[in-house]
């Protein structure tokens, strides 16, 4: 298992938006890239774009295959090159597979620690993946022990309140400039769950005059559910020109909102057919949530206007709050280690098998010896097989001890030196001596 991780740590947001408006799916191309490959996720969001596969075996260079057919399949799919991502990324192996992924899904490595919309960001993956046919079972059983770590550390800890929401986080920052909320004509540009999210978080600040525009058409439906004005593609200018806050959410791989939407708004006719007044007195802000981004820069040099974006929230995020961060990656790093646990047993299987096929071949070889010289009742045939299972006990027990400590490989060279066995499954620890390859 390995993952391909360019996040808002280790890349820029320009280019995190590129590589989320994919032309096509970028999984099932990993998948089809490699032989060795027998799965992958994506997981793309506002600020991290992973690709999580799984190989078939952890054979020499197996690592470094995989990360060339992921590079391969995000320049198919994207049109970024594998040049121009060079240090934009980081190539995870192994155990820390795992413990990344429940990180992630934790909110733990967000832009705003403990936010939660990520969570549901890795769940929909997951689902897009099997939609699409690239799942395996070791990455199924990847992404459900990740929401199962999610909610612990949701249900335990108080990170949910060590980080804001992007869209809580943007409304702070505006809130420093509004005494009154309840005066804001606020225009919303999106139809999303974003947008839900933005609604709720507008009206416990205290907003009541919102405003909604969807670039799709589903502004109408949107408004009637959530008890908004729809606000239609040919107001639309006006309502951006004469709004105290504009909030844009959309998928739209072009900008819904730049300086020439301004300049269209400010003409008479527009004005008077939406109702809106002519003159607006003081600073005006735009909230840009969208990525790829829903805003043109050049929105910043409009008079009065001030643009918030992703990149400037992401400054603005606060610090961690300690005691809930640590005891979140503390049940994170205790999930991981269950995972792994698991994942060593599966490994060490075919080692344990080998070593019983080895001894009930032995123990057979003598039953059938002892039966030929006649045993009376079978006695002597059941307690050499009573014997067999007690000293089987032992090394199979100590077997599994191994491989959740990582020692599988001693278990194994065991095995070979003391009774020639040679395992044909390879360690998972050869997964991780290829990282350093990769890399």
């Amino acid at each position: 298992m390995l993952c391909v991780s360019a996040s808002h740590k280790t890349a820029s947001f320009e280019l995190l938006e590129r590589l989320s408006v994919p032309r096509t799916p970028v999984a099932p191309l990993i998948a089809a890239n490699a032989e060795l490959v027998q799965g992958a996720v994506v997981v793309a969001t506002c600020n991290r774009f992973e690709a999580y596969v799984d190989m078939d075996e952890p054979v020499t260079a197996a690592v470094a295959l995989g990360v060339d057919a992921t590079l391969s399949a995000i320049e198919a799919a994207t049109g970024v090159p594998a040049a121009e991502l060079e240090g934009s990324y980081t190539v995870l192996g192994g155990d820390d597979v795992a413990e990344h992924l429940f990180s992630v899904a934790s909110g733990l490595e967000s832009v705003v620690v403990g936010e939660g919309e990520i969570a549901g960001q890795v769940r929909r993956a997951l689902t897009e993946s099997r939609q699409l046919g690239t799942t395996s079972a070791e990455l199924e059983r990847l992404f459900q022990r990740a929401s199962e770590a999610q909610r612990g550390v949701k249900n335990s800890t108080a990170i949910g309140r060590a980080g804001r929401s992007l869209v809580r986080l943007g409304l702070e920052l505006a809130d420093s400039r509004i005494a009154d909320w309840s005066t804001q004509r606020v225009l919303l540009v999106g139809t999303g769950a974003y947008a839900a999210a933005t609604v709720a978080a507008l009206r416990d600040q205290g907003a009541e005059d919102i405003s909604v525009h969807s670039p799709s058409g589903r502004a109408a439906k949107f408004a009637a559910k959530h008890g908004l004005r729809a606000v239609s593609a040919e107001t639309f200018p006006s309502a951006v020109a004469h709004a105290d806050l504009v909030i844009t959410c959309t998928t739209s791989e072009h900008h819904v909102v730049s300086a020439a939407t301004f300049a269209a708004g400010r003409t008479g006719a527009e004005a008077t057919a939406s109702g809106c007044p002519v003159d607006h007195a003081g600073r005006r802000l735009v909230i840009d949530l969208g990525l790829p981004r829903n805003v043109d820069p050049d929105v910043a040099t409009v008079p009065g206007v001030d643009l918030l974006d992703l990149e400037t929230i992401r400054l603005h995020a606060p610090l961690e709050e300690l005691q809930a961060t640590d005891a979140a990656r503390d049940l994170v790093r205790d999930a991981a280690r269950r995972f792994a646990s698991v994942g060593e047993r599966k490994n060490i299987t075919p080692a344990v098998v080998a070593l019983r096929a080895h001894v009930f071949g032995v123990l057979d070889a003598e039953v059938a010896r002892v039966r030929a010289r006649g045993d009376e009742g079978g006695q002597t045939e059941q307690a050499l097989r009573h014997l067999v299972g007690v000293l089987l006990h032992t090394p199979t027990t100590r077997a599994h001890e191994l491989a959740e400590t990582g020692r599988a490989d001693e278990y194994i060279d065991a095995l070979s030196a003391l009774f020639g066995i040679e395992v044909t499954d390879p360690a998972a620890s050869a997964v991780r001596r290829d990282i350093a390859d990769a890399g």
